[in-house]
């Protein structure tokens, strides 16, 4: 691969430790980009799913993984930056029917502004992200509709994009159920069995069982027809 070569199919990955990220990470490889994942600490409850990404950055390979430390402006109104209670064992059919208190405000509108700021720094024009508007939680930071909103951001509001040189911003699972993200990962060889979902998992790493988005990795296990590799502290 020439130096231009490299330089065309370097990646931005957007990666939580999740799911969705990982199997994004092995879409990312499998289509012939370079991959550098970016995973963030935002002073999230669920603390545990840097380490997750940490083993799937490893486990897929990657040219770094880096974690930026930031402090988010306010842990109000978000049940993942506070003590606020996560929700737990809400019926499956009302999930994602209203915004729920685990929303984190713009969230993947910073996150995705990190991996800009990184992209343009190493000269890359690809960034994915995991995003999912069939089997998820709510957010609207999740929807078609923002992510094209902020390509259009991007493309407007960096020298790259001014110069000609256009970002894209690929959400390849935005409309895949969860099944579907779990069947392509694993014909992909993601091992889920490091991926971590839970908002409230325990201090020993095992997912609740009952959150929002232990509800949906085990529907889509069960949907996907795959064996879960999850350990929860109640089934």
């Amino acid at each position: 691969m020439t130096k231009a070569d490299e330089k065309n199919r370097r990646a931005v990955v957007l990666l939580s430790g999740g799911i969705d990220s990982a199997t994004v990470l092995a879409m990312v490889k499998n289509r012939g980009f370079i991959p550098h994942a970016l995973s963030v600490d935002y002073g999230q409850r669920h603390r545990q799913e840097l380490d997750a990404a940490d083993r799937v950055a490893r486990s897929l390979g990657t040219v770094q993984h880096r974690v930026i430390r930031i402090d988010w402006p306010s842990a109000q109104g978000s049940a993942l930056l506070n003590a606020v209670p996560v929700p737990k064992d809400n019926p499956e059919e009302e999930i994602g029917r209203t915004i729920p208190v685990t929303y984190v405000p713009a969230r993947n509108t910073v996150l995705l502004s990190l991996a800009l700021a990184w992209a343009e720094t190493i000269d890359a024009r690809d960034i994915f992200i995991g995003v999912n508007a069939l089997d998820y939680s709510g957010y609207p930071d999740c929807r078609p509709d923002f992510i094209e909103a902020f390509e259009k951001t991007a493309n407007c509001g960096t020298k790259s994009g001014v110069e000609g040189q256009r970002i894209r911003i690929h959400a390849p699972l935005i409309r895949m159920t969860k099944a579907d993200i779990i069947r392509t990962g694993a014909s992909l060889g993601v091992n889920y069995g490091l991926t971590l979902s839970c908002y409230d998992p325990s201090p020993d790493g095992r997912s609740c069982g009952s959150c929002d988005s232990c509800s949906l990795r085990k529907k889509g296990f069960r949907e996907a027809g795959i064996p879960d590799p999850t350990p929860y502290a109640c089934s």
